[in-house]
């Protein structure tokens, strides 16, 4: 078990993750990060956990123009969890989690 930097086990930060990815406040932002978070957390490093929490940190209609490509991605969201959110997206028939 690896130890988070704010002094839990990488398994704790992964569900305080996939609980806030499930209560952003946005219905359609919910259901992305949800998603996301159900099929994705348990495989993500301490990084891509920064990088999530970076993005759940990011206002929900910015976050959601950037999913949509209305607005241009800032440098400091383009990662590779923001890439494989984007990815999720883009598949043909989505079903999402609730």
């Amino acid at each position: 078990m690896s130890i988070a930097p704010n002094g839990g086990s990488l398994e704790v930060r992964r569900k305080q993750l996939l609980f806030r990815c499930q209560r952003r406040g946005f219905k359609e932002v919910d259901l992305i990060f949800g998603t996301f978070a159900a099929r994705e957390v348990d495989t993500l490093d301490e990084a891509g956990c920064d990088q999530l929490d970076a993005l759940l940190e990011a206002p929900d209609q910015d976050v959601f123009a950037w999913l949509k490509g209305e607005r241009p991605l800032p440098d400091q969201y383009d990662t590779p969890v923001f890439a494989r959110l984007r990815a999720l997206c883009s598949r043909k028939d989505p079903t999402w989690n609730v």
